[in-house]
């Protein structure tokens, strides 16, 4: 086992902690049978994100470490979205169903075709990188859309702490994996990870941590 993968390992069990970091705020909206003042889209641009790492892991060759675990969290992150679209209030539920067909189904859907009919192999594997990376500083920065709740109530509440860290600590196994690899696209898309992190670790140590 050579390091790089034993760090891409290490990878998949944070990053998988991730993707489940949010089962507690998904079991409080199944016992209360609504969202509440959830935020829908830190999840629809998740599953965005893991459909196109998921590609990149599939089409470059020797990450299958990268396809694994993000290819868990598209099974994860429909299911999020799903619970959304049952108990979200009329709005949101309208709001979140045009979110996820564009985002989640027509716009990858399209992309991950087009480059299928038209590029090569490298040059798929360089629309995937960029468009992973991309969606990754979308992903990791999606969770700010609970800033305003959370400064509103000045409640803690409704801003998943879990997700947070867990994506501090992802961000610097991702980042030794990286190095090792010399995957400038996982890189690259790590600075999101960290500088999302400091803007919800200033929230926290502001308002504080209710627990629920």
């Amino acid at each position: 086992m050579t390091v790089s993968f034993f760090f891409g390992v290490l990878g998949n069990v944070t990053t998988g902690l991730i993707y489940l970091a949010p089962v507690k705020t998904f079991w409080h909206i199944l016992k209360r049978r609504s969202t509440e003042e959830f935020e829908s889209i830190p999840y629809v641009f998740k599953l965005l994100n893991a459909y196109f790492w998921t590609y990149y892991g599939i089409v470059k060759p020797d990450s299958v470490v990268v396809a694994t675990v993000n290819g868990f969290g598209v099974v994860v992150e429909i299911i999020f979205v799903a619970i959304f679209l049952l108990y979200a209030p009329p709005r949101m539920r309208k709001r979140t169903a045009i979110l996820a067909v564009t985002c989640d189904v027509m716009f990858p859907a399209a992309a991950i075709l087009v480059t299928q009919l038209t590029l090569d192999r490298q040059m798929q594997i360089i629309v995937a990188g960029l468009l992973s990376a991309v969606f990754s500083m979308v992903a990791y920065g999606s969770p700010l859309s609970a800033m305003k709740t959370v400064v509103t109530t000045k409640s803690v509440e409704y801003m998943p702490f879990l997700l947070s860290f867990a994506l501090f600590i992802n961000g610097g196994v991702w980042t030794v994996y990286a190095i090792l690899t010399q995957d400038y696209f996982i890189g690259v898309s790590l600075i999101s990870s960290f500088s999302s992190t400091f803007g919800f670790s200033i929230v926290f140590s502001t308002i504080g941590r209710n627990d629920y």
